[in-house]
């Protein structure tokens, strides 16, 4: 959990943050590494992993762990829910629903509430329109 004290801004983690903040994919740590490693080829994974962690615990990105999948990270920290695409693995933003949701905290029957996590999971709209055009190649080919 976030604990929004600030440290020393190392040039990695600088990088770290740019390149996560860069992309909307919701990488793991190492997808990330792996984008990190064009800016600072000699950067090791656990220094990725290592820098995700602090930058996570001073409030900078957000991390997802979300059921049965890896870990991942995301730079926005706009108020957005996410969805995970069961077929693919994608996790995507979804706007407009934390709207509905209590603001926090909250106090609802008796329990403070000070956070929530809340995974959406499905089809993304790409595996969606595979699985379409399969079944109606399947169906043409009958």
């Amino acid at each position: 959990m976030p604990t929004g004290k600030q440290r020393r801004n190392t040039p990695q983690r600088k990088v770290i943050l740019e390149e996560l903040c860069a992309v909307h994919s919701h990488p793991t740590a190492a997808e990330l590494y792996e984008i990190v490693r064009r800016r600072l080829p000699r950067i090791s994974l656990g220094t990725v992993y290592r820098n995700l962690e602090v930058l996570y615990e001073d409030g900078q990105i957000d991390k997802l762990e979300l059921a049965g999948a890896e870990t991942r990270f995301d730079g926005n920290l706009e108020p957005h829910c996410h969805a995970r695409c069961t077929a693919c693995g994608k996790v995507t933003d979804l706007y407009g629903i934390e709207k509905v949701l209590p603001p926090q905290p909250a106090e609802i029957d008796g329990h403070l509430i000070e956070g929530y996590r809340l995974e959406f999971f499905g089809h993304c709209t790409d595996c969606r329109m595979r699985e379409s055009y399969l079944e109606h190649a399947a169906a043409r080919s009958n």
